[in-house]
């Protein structure tokens, strides 16, 4: 591959800088950015002059200023696709303007092309640099790609598996949304299948076709709800970088069923992410007085699409189970997917296993990672530690714990402390999402401010309800030791409340678990739990990667 570098000319976008535009790259490959101070559209052509005579009779295009080619003699059509398509999630996390792009169904399939590693890689991080360097853009790639607004940003690449499953919805929508009695479509995966994502790019593109003139969505009404206060503030940070969204679209389901009553008039398309933590019973706190959220939001939507978990159920006032879920649809059209390939983390199939085996309280012998950072630690201090360097070179590096230790909503500090260890946990921030707070790699996370997220390194503490029972090698489920008060309250409603106890604390600990793309570490409060743990560790049995 050849080692020249890329070129960026910058000039005025007016017709007679189209004019004088001349070299080779006038009929070959370019990806090129029209920009104000205020707004950014990015894309890529072969005919580069065409191209921005197009833009110049586009209405939205005329309020930009300024037009950049980014230039290369070894550009190829599959590169400069891949580049365009990262340059928008880039733009779009990085804050600074507002985007005009349009969703591109053909171009975001992940594929894979000659050379790729050097375009996706070494071309584009010449390109990011130059951009910073011109102050074009505000934030270094490692900064942008550990934001929350990046990894669920609805331009994002996508596998063919979620590429097919975006287009389903699409398509249900389209057939479905004159139909007298509601459609519900379910979408089911486990923690780190890419759930979101899908989600947030069908919203997008729902909302281009709903802006749209001659087509079945044309001047639709949709929402997007999530039960989840720190997903909701990064959906609406999208909202407001892309021109296609409205922040008032994302919203709580209490707010909307509230709304809707009030209106008396039904929304046309409603996605719910994260449907596992919709309410199963009134709930006076949530200002929620039905008997249950999904049945509301299905009265109150033409077509409901639904994404859930029944692994990442937390609380008995939201307890779901296949069962109770399609009990409330059977009256219902529906259609139904399940996700299934991980994406979240870099680790083997062996250890994605135990982690499965783990949560189902059984201990298995731990594999060999060759890339995956999988450590147990005899100490919560040295576990910290480690996650402290880790933070410094990667970022996005936290540590997390059972919901094992006292925390009030009072605005008072609460503590994690274990031998050597004290930090404040469970802290609110606001408009901002907790991971992305850089002072809170001086704090705890739980459940509450880490599901749906992603970190680079995850160390997570098994508190005082994960013990350890000798006589069957398993996990051992102490309900008593959890401190999460809201959790279990309504138990007396429930005959085989113990078992739903149980499964709440599991469920937590898978969705601790899986929050670390490069690496997991354990700490545990039980001395026998430890033991075991650290024993395995010792004797690990080689990596036998059964991907193809």
């Amino acid at each position: 591959m050849s080692t020249s570098t890329v070129k960026i000319e910058t000039l005025p976008f007016n017709k007679a800088s189209i004019n004088r535009l001349s070299g080779y790259y006038i009929d070959y490959p370019v990806v090129y950015f029209l920009n104000n101070e205020t707004t950014v559209y990015i894309g890529e052509t072969v005919a580069v002059k065409n191209r921005m005579r197009d833009h110049l009779n586009n209405n939205e295009r005329k309020s930009l200023s300024k037009m950049s080619l980014i230039i290369h003699n070894k550009f190829n059509r599959s590169a400069t696709y891949n580049i365009e398509t990262k340059l928008i999630n880039y733009f779009l996390a990085d804050e600074r303007y507002k985007l005009q792009n349009k969703s591109q169904t053909a171009k975001n399939v992940m594929h894979n092309y000659y050379e790729k590693q050097y375009y996706d890689e070494q071309i584009f991080d010449e390109i990011w640099t130059e951009l910073l360097k011109r102050k074009i853009v505000d934030h270094s790639a490692q900064a942008i790609e550990n934001k929350d607004i990046f990894k669920l940003s609805p331009f994002k690449e996508m596998t063919t598996e979620q590429l097919e499953l975006q287009q389903e919805i699409i398509k249900v929508c389209k057939e479905h949304i004159k139909d007298e009695k509601p459609f519900v479509f379910l979408i089911k995966g486990e923690a780190g299948v890419g759930k979101s994502v899908v989600l947030s790019s069908v919203f997008n593109k729902i909302q281009e076709l709903a802006k749209e003139k001659d087509n079945d969505l044309s001047k639709t009404e949709n929402y997007l709800l999530v039960n989840h206060s720190e997903m909701l503030k990064t959906y609406r940070k999208i909202a407001g970088n892309v021109k296609v969204l409205s922040k008032k679209n994302f919203e709580k389901p209490t707010t909307f069923i509230n709304k809707r009553k009030k209106l008396g008039k039904k929304a046309d398309i409603v996605l719910v992410d994260e449907a596992h933590l919709l309410l199963t019973k009134p709930d006076s706190y949530n200002n929620f007085n039905e008997e249950n959220q999904l049945e509301e939001i299905i009265r109150h939507s033409k077509v409901a699409i639904i994404v859930y978990d029944d692994k990442q159920v937390l609380k008995m006032k939201s307890y779901w189970d296949e069962e109770k879920l399609y009990s409330i649809t059977k009256s219902c059209n529906t259609g139904n997917y399940v996700l299934t390939n991980q994406f979240r983390m870099r680790a083997s199939d062996n250890m994605v296993n135990w982690i499965n085996y783990f949560v189902e309280k059984k201990i298995t012998p731990m594999p060999i990672e060759d890339a995956y950072d999988f450590r147990i630690f005899e100490s919560a201090a040295e576990m910290y530690k480690v996650i402290q360097e880790q933070n410094n070179k990667f970022g996005l590096a936290r540590i997390v714990s059972t919901f094992d230790y006292i925390h009030k909503k009072d605005g008072q500090t609460y503590y994690v402390e274990e031998d050597g260890f004290k930090l404040p946990w469970n802290n609110d921030y606001g408009n901002h999402t907790w991971a992305e707070e850089a002072n809170t790699i001086k704090e705890v996370g739980s459940i509450y401010t880490i599901q749906g997220f992603d970190l680079n390194y995850v160390g997570v503490i098994l508190g005082p309800s994960i013990g350890y029972d000798k006589e069957t090698d398993m996990l051992k489920i102490i309900p008593e030791n959890y401190k999460d008060t809201e959790a279990f309250r309504g138990r007396n409603e429930y005959k085989n409340s113990e078992e739903i106890m149980e499964r709440i604390i599991l469920n937590s600990l898978n969705i601790l678990m899986k929050r670390g793309i490069h690496g997991l570490y354990i700490y545990a409060h039980d001395p026998e739990l430890r033991d075991r743990l650290l024993k395995l560790q010792e004797n690990r049995f080689p990596r036998q990667d059964t991907r193809s």
